[in-house]
């Protein structure tokens, strides 16, 4: 509970009765490595922070090898099939931890409870959605503006640890290149 309680403290100050209300209503849960745990068509009905491991967004196709990664989550980032949740209809992707992770969840219905409940929820929620929002911007801006190779430097720039836990497979399908072509890209760098 530290972890979330650092990250919120950082966008706000909460009371410690709004802090009790919203920590009542976490659940935390343990996936266990390559588990998908939002299915494609499913509804997502929670809001989730990593606490430890890593969180694959992709969209899942009959061939794996064809499959589009376009997004991770690391420990110390919210992670949810955002839009289904807002809209409470089917996600049209998928969830799957890519290590064993931790995550501490929070219901739909119980979320809009802590909104109306606490002084505090309406605005945590509106400042972690847009965060969120601007990590889905810059990756869009980074496809539109960055070579392959460029956002393959970024990424590892931003995040070095991606080589020790996510395939390659992955991490070309997320910079939008084929296996091949980022092979190549590995070899010039």
């Amino acid at each position: 509970m530290q972890q979330i309680k650092a990250y919120l403290d950082q966008i706000a100050t909460i009371s410690n009765t709004d802090w009790a209300f919203f920590t009542s209503k976490l659940q935390r849960r343990v996936i266990k490595k390559k588990t998908v745990f939002l299915k494609l068509n499913d509804i997502e009905n929670h809001i989730s922070f990593i606490e430890s491991g890593v969180v694959r967004v992709y969209i899942p196709k009959e061939n794996p090898e064809k499959e589009i990664t376009f997004g991770f989550s690391f420990k110390d980032q919210f992670i949810s099939a955002y839009d289904s949740f807002l809209t409470q209809t089917p996600s049209a992707y998928e969830l799957q931890a890519l290590t064993d992770t931790t995550i501490l969840s929070i219901t739909y219905n119980d979320l809009q409870e802590v909104y109306k409940q606490t002084q505090i929820g309406n605005l945590i929620g509106r400042l972690t959605a847009e965060r969120l929002f601007l990590i889905k911007s810059k990756r869009e801006q980074n496809l539109l503006n960055l070579t392959a190779e460029e956002r393959y430097v970024k990424l590892f720039k931003e995040r070095p640890e991606l080589l020790k836990v996510i395939p390659l497979k992955y991490i070309s399908s997320y910079i939008g290149v084929t296996a091949q072509a980022l092979s190549r890209i590995r070899k010039r760098i």
